[in-house]
């Protein structure tokens, strides 16, 4: 996803709030890095779309919140995979 920052970093934010994607996630389907997401929604979008970029904000401090759980889940079903 090449082109023009701006839109891009429109077209992150969007996809963020209408999924409630993680950066990884989000990173992950338009094919760029989890750095280049994130200084998109947190940086340029505030001066683009200010309302755009207070929604973004809320899903991803409610991504960060539910880390920790999210990584226990991933542990736990890594050594239930390898236990079969």
């Amino acid at each position: 996803m090449k082109g023009c920052v701006e839109e891009r970093a429109v077209v992150l934010g969007r996809y963020i709030v209408d999924t409630g994607a993680t950066v990884r996630v989000c990173a992950k389907k338009y094919g760029i890095s989890k750095s280049t997401v994130h200084k998109d929604v947190s940086t340029k979008l505030k001066f683009l779309d200010e309302d755009l970029y207070i929604k973004v904000k809320k899903v991803l401090e409610i991504n960060k919140a539910q880390r920790h759980i999210r990584g226990g889940l991933a542990t736990k079903n890594k050594y239930l995979k390898l236990k079969k």
